[in-house]
């Protein structure tokens, strides 16, 4: 997997990227595609945004990286980001 996007905001981060990929995996437990750290609304206004694959369907894990509290968990959508 390569580095994720988004880690000239990771000093706004108080949980690790380790960390949130537990939490991810916790809540949507599979292969971890794609990460990056984004600004979106919702939470402290930063998350980590995890594609996690399983069984061919792709879910999103967004989790707030100020509380560690997963903010979102869907099936991704047609038009990815």
């Amino acid at each position: 997997m390569k580095a994720y996007t988004g880690h000239e905001l990771a000093k706004d981060a108080k949980v690790s990227i380790k960390k949130a990929r537990a939490k991810a995996l916790m809540a949507h437990p599979g292969e971890i595609t794609d990460e990056e750290l984004e600004k979106e609304r919702g939470g402290s206004g930063l998350r980590y945004s995890f594609d996690i694959k399983r069984r061919g369907a792709t879910q999103e894990v967004g989790v707030d990286v100020r509380t560690g509290r997963v903010l979102e968990n869907k099936k991704e959508g047609p038009h990815p980001d």
